[in-house]
């Protein structure tokens, strides 16, 4: 049976009312929970970004049973990968084993703001790789030293290592970054239903792994409301991955986003509170080969009706897939 999981937002809410969901999350049966780590939101009318690490510890001791993920954080620019993999190991300890860290390259909107510059696409992933190779040495409870292409690590050391080893998540987007996430993580992540992605994942390494998406929805009994709102707060991720990852603020993406109507908005959003629209969107995930869904509610002030209407419908709904 597929997982259906619940994300908390940080582009769109508070760090209280970011906690107080995902315990409403939990309470509504939900099986898993994921947080996106934003120094900016995509666009200004979404109007929130809390530092994602403190809202997963307090979401840590809110919650008992519900997983928490990072989806995604970037080791690499405004994290080095040794404070990543401190955080990391502290979370799972408070979390008693429900952490799973999720990495990706990043995007511009959220490192530009340690003035380190952007690198080029290839570079990013060259980092990536090497952060990753750092984490997962100091999650093997070793002292580490390492001099390499992008960074150093001088005599580090993990003094609180939890006994159940985080789970490293890796975003794909490619055949590079497919291949990287086969060998070198327990579960890849993607944000589109590409069966492509996976089967590369497969052929590196990633056969038997877990394998998440994510799927923004905005459910309203108006539908003509829930259009209105993912068009204003989402239309940003109409625009790809390579337009999304270079942009260095909000600014930019009302910009890029200004020609963007409504309706191209809803082709990729569900909208509204037909619940079969919701259940063929994650179906199509679903028939692509992933394991794991992660649903973006659109409207941080509109959080609760929707875990209300998952509970009674959506995920008894989804059940039967």
């Amino acid at each position: 049976m597929i997982k259906i999981g619940y994300t908390m937002m940080t582009e769109q809410a508070g760090p209280r009312a970011l906690v107080e969901d995902v315990v409403a999350a939990e309470e509504a049966g939900f099986d898993f929970s994921v947080t996106s780590d934003h120094y900016f939101p995509w666009l200004a009318s979404q109007g929130h970004a809390p530092y994602a690490w403190s809202v997963l510890g307090a979401a840590a001791q809110a919650t008992s049973r519900i997983p928490l993920m990072t989806y995604v954080t970037c080791p690499t620019t405004r994290y080095h990968p040794a404070v990543i993999a401190q955080k990391a190991a502290t979370l799972q300890l408070l979390a008693e084993g429900r952490f799973r860290l999720g990495l990706g390259s990043g995007e511009n909107l959220n490192e530009h703001v340690v003035g380190a510059g952007w690198p080029a696409a290839h570079v990013r992933l060259e980092m990536l790789e090497e952060a990753v190779e750092i984490i997962r040495a100091l999650f093997d409870g070793d002292c580490v030293n390492h001099h390499g292409t992008h960074f150093d690590v001088e005599n580090a050391k993990l003094w609180d290592l939890p006994e159940q080893r985080v789970p490293i998540g890796i975003a794909v987007s490619g055949p590079k970054s497919c291949a990287l996430a086969g060998r070198l993580g327990d579960l890849v992540i993607a944000t589109e239903p590409e069966r492509d992605l996976l089967s590369a994942f497969d052929r590196h390494g990633g056969t038997g792994k877990p394998r998440v998406g994510q799927l923004p929805v905005c459910y309203d009994p108006d539908r003509d409301a829930a259009v209105a709102r993912a068009h204003d707060q989402f239309r940003w991720s109409v625009g790809g991955w390579k337009v999304n990852s270079e942009l260095p603020g909000p600014a930019g993406f009302e910009q890029a986003t200004q020609h963007v109507r409504p309706e191209d908005v809803a082709e990729s959003v569900p909208c509204g509170d037909d619940v079969d629209t919701f259940v063929e969107a994650v179906r199509a995930y679903s028939d692509a080969g992933f394991t794991e869904i992660a649903l973006v509610q659109v409207g941080g002030e509109h959080q609760r009706p929707f875990i209300d209407w998952a509970r009674s419908t959506l995920l008894p709904a989804l059940r039967e897939l």
